[in-house]
């Protein structure tokens, strides 16, 4: 009987025991898990190494691009054309807001400025129409009365056109709305105080004075509010279209400095003086930053002499006149009350309106001063020199009244005061004349600079537009000419 070795070494070839057969292999089982296969490293790095992403590609061609000059000329071409649009984006977007402000300036900001100086001057002089109507007491004439009317028809009519213009909710709008409300309770005052007053009852006399206090303490200072916010957004639209465009400017600076760069590596790369493309470019861009800089310096100018010798002017003969109306009602409301008001000032007793007569005619003499200083011309400095002189007469003649009223010559006071020949009434109205035609004049001259600085940007937004969209196209063609003698 043959038994097998038992050591554990296999046995030597040719010993004549044959090998044992290798063992079967075992079928996987149900639940065995699979072995983990081996990680793979990723394409294009070692392993670990993420996929690149594809603006890395885009990065990584460019770069290659640039290694040639077919390549470096696409490059430059394409930034060329992006820098020339980009500054006829610029250019048109703030004249496009320059040439909007401007024309704010002469269409609605200025106008809506005057109509609210109208507001104050209409309800100013009804004041003074009612207490003059009052003092002629049964003997008020028509025209007086049909004054009275206008004024508050006209006071009406510039809050109708104040609320149109206004935000809804805005302080202004919460003005006007006001003034709505005080302007039929005032009425009502006046038409009570008158109908007292043809009756013959003293009472007539404190429902005009209160008439007044609600106009002097609530409805002129409204009013005046009013005036000063349209001002304001006035001084807004002037800040909004004054300003240079620094960045269109500067933008196109740059773009006429990397067009003359591309054309002087272009000579020295071809010894070729002339790139047609190039050339019509820069000519494109140039003639926009002209017209930009020029068309934006004379609108500038205009803008400025309209400010200067239109809307200066007509802000102080505005408050000239005011302190005219206001110091005629002082002086009507003087006699009114016969000396019922008075105040005290450095120990001296003073009918308060007549004191109030004496401030409104200085704040006149000094409005009148400054406004003769800002005329530059005789058009304008003429009505203002005559107003000077009605103001001189008026006062003489307003203390002559105030004589006779404090010696009890009422009678003689009220002739000196709404009478005929000679009384104050004639000057006040002169003054109101003259500087009725300043305003005017100035008007007009204001519109006249305004029109010209707001037609000087006429155009630009698109003219500066096609230009760009000119030299850029320019550039394109220059360079794909050059990339042409690489094919």
């Amino acid at each position: 009987m043959t038994h097998p070795p038992r050591g554990s070494t296999a046995p030597a070839p040719g010993s004549g025991v044959s090998p044992m057969p290798p063992a079967p292999a075992v079928p996987p089982q149900p639940g065995d898990r699979p072995a983990p296969r081996a990680a793979t490293p990723a394409p294009g790095g070692p392993a670990g190494q993420g996929r690149r992403t594809a603006f890395a590609e885009g990065v990584e061609r460019l770069r290659a691009a640039a290694t040639t000059e077919p390549g470096r000329l696409r490059l430059i071409g394409a930034l060329l054309a992006l820098l020339v649009l980009v500054f006829g984006a610029v250019t048109a977007w703030q004249t496009t807001e320059r040439a909007a402000a401007a024309d704010d300036v002469l269409r609605k900001s200025q106008p809506l400025s005057s109509a609210a100086a109208d507001v104050y001057r209409a309800l100013a002089d009804a004041n003074t129409a009612a207490s003059s109507g009052f003092l002629a007491g049964g003997q008020e004439t028509k025209a007086s009365r049909d004054r009275y009317e206008e004024d508050i028809r006209t006071a009406a009519a510039g809050l109708v056109t104040a609320a149109n213009s206004s935000d809804a909710g805005s302080p202004a709008a919460e003005t006007i709305a006001r003034l709505n409300r005080l302007l039929p309770e005032y009425k009502g005052l006046v038409e009570r105080a008158r109908t007292y007053n043809r009756l013959g009852f003293p009472v007539g006399g404190a429902y005009l004075r209160y008439a007044n206090e609600k106009m002097q303490k609530e409805m002129l200072p409204a009013a005046e509010d009013l005036y000063q916010r349209e001002n304001q957004r006035l001084s807004d639209d002037y800040a909004d279209a004054r300003p240079y465009p620094w960045a269109a400017i500067a933008l196109g600076v740059l773009a006429l400095g990397a067009l003359a760069w591309a054309q002087h590596r272009n000579y020295r790369r071809t010894h070729r003086v002339l790139n047609r493309g190039l050339v019509a470019g820069t000519a494109a861009a140039t003639a926009a930053l002209l017209w930009l800089v020029v068309g934006h310096s004379v609108a500038r100018a205009g803008l400025n002499e309209s400010y200067d010798r239109g809307v200066r002017s007509l802000n102080v003969l505005h408050d000239a006149r005011i302190a005219s109306l206001k110091a005629r009602g002082n002086e009507n409301l003087t006699l009114v009350s016969r000396g019922a008001q008075t105040v005290k000032v450095d120990g001296k007793t003073y009918d308060a309106y007549d004191y109030d007569f004496g401030k409104d005619m200085d704040a006149l003499a000094r409005g009148l001063t400054e406004a003769r200083s800002l005329a530059d011309d005789e058009a304008g400095s003429r009505p203002v020199t005559a107003a000077v002189g009605n103001m001189t007469e008026w006062r003489r003649r307003h203390a002559t009244a105030r004589d006779q009223d404090e010696n009890g010559n009422y009678e003689q006071a009220l002739a000196k005061v709404i009478g005929g020949d000679g009384a104050t009434g004639q000057c006040f109205d002169s003054v109101d004349a003259n500087l009725a035609r300043a305003l005017g004049h100035e008007r007009t001259e204001f519109r006249q600079a305004a029109s010209s600085g707001r037609d000087a940007m006429s155009g630009l937004p698109v003219g500066a537009a096609v230009l760009a969209v000119l030299g850029a196209a320019g550039a394109l063609l220059g360079i794909g000419r050059r990339l042409s003698e690489y094919r």
